[in-house]
């Protein structure tokens, strides 16, 4: 039969109890505390490899930067390089080229085969070939390169007649001179004398006869400045626009030829005379030119075989009447 419990066993029992409990209680702590420590030593390995990370990515980072700033000081010095090398060879290639051309010219300036042979003059009517090669002051003989073509132009030009030209060295021993002249269209009569002039109002030339051109009579240009290559005044160059106009409808009726001389003395009182009909034509100024002509050709055909005067001189839009006044 069971045993009865005894006081002392049931105090030892509820002893062992409450040390079990403690004891319980005591691991439960240690192992609390234990995993806190293991928590807390993750945490720091955790945070040391964080900043692991963090330093290994700057240190990545900083190596790719090197890297790049290396690689970009690599370029310049190489595109440095590249331009040096493109500047050598230029200079190379130019002093190759200037020693070729060096050597042309000196072969050019010394050769004989260079030696000017022929000179040629082209498309002069009124100034002689033996004229222009004189005044060019060219020599056969001499070296084709060994002369300024502004030069030869300028002392060619000192004749009046010339007005432009054109040299070509025809390579290896000819040259050839290509001249415009100026054309002799009036004559200016001064001193008892006759000074050729062209459209432009250039004096050509002085002569003792006025060649059969039109006789232009009035002028102020004073008399010594009436010079081969000199021009008319401006006065003198307005009268000639004028004069212009007169011969081209003059021209288109018909009696340019006819023409022997216009007085230019007054801008407003313009005069033709005409010495196979014996007439001198009065047109006034410059405007109604044309019927004006008509009006004095009607005149000389009525008039035919009398001298005299025929006046045109007047506002022919506002009822002027044309005469003619018989010379007695």
């Amino acid at each position: 039969m069971p045993r009865k419990k005894s006081g002392q066993d049931t105090y030892y029992v509820k002893n062992m109890q409450n040390m079990d409990e403690k004891t319980k209680q005591k691991n439960e702590v240690e192992k609390k505390k234990e995993r806190e420590k293991r928590i807390k030593q993750r945490r720091k390995e955790n945070d040391t490899d964080t900043e692991d990370e963090i330093l290994i990515k700057m240190t990545n980072k900083s190596n790719l930067e090197a890297t790049e700033r290396k690689r970009e000081v690599q370029k310049k010095e190489e595109i440095k390089r590249q331009k040096r090398r493109k500047r050598i060879s230029i200079i190379i290639k130019i002093v190759i080229l200037l020693g070729i051309i060096a050597g042309g010219c000196t072969f050019a300036l010394i050769s004989p085969i260079f030696n000017i042979e022929t000179i040629e003059v082209l498309n002069n009517n009124i100034v002689s070939s033996e004229e222009v090669i004189s005044l060019s002051e060219l020599k056969t003989g001499e070296n084709i390169f060994k002369f300024s073509k502004n030069n030869v132009k300028d002392k060619i030009k000192e004749n009046s007649y010339i007005e432009n030209l054109k040299i070509h060295r025809k390579i290896p021993n000819t040259i050839q001179i290509t001249i415009e002249e100026r054309e002799p269209k009036y004559s200016v009569e001064f001193m008892g004398k006759y000074a050729y002039i062209n459209t432009q109002g250039y004096i050509l030339e002085i002569s003792e006869d006025s060649k059969g051109l039109v006789i232009i009579q009035g002028i102020t240009t004073n008399e010594e400045e009436i010079k081969p290559n000199q021009r008319l005044n401006i006065d003198d160059l307005m009268a000639l626009e004028d004069i212009i106009k007169i011969m081209n409808v003059a021209k288109d009726n018909n009696i340019e030829t006819k023409i022997t001389s216009i007085d230019i003395i007054s801008k407003n009182d313009y005069s033709l005379y005409i010495s196979e009909e014996k007439k001198r034509i009065y047109l006034g100024d410059n405007t109604n030119l044309g019927n004006k002509i008509l009006h004095a050709i009607a005149i000389m055909e009525k008039e035919k075989g009398n001298e005299g005067e025929i006046y045109v001189n007047g506002d022919l839009n506002n009822k002027f009447r044309t005469f003619f006044r018989q010379k007695v």
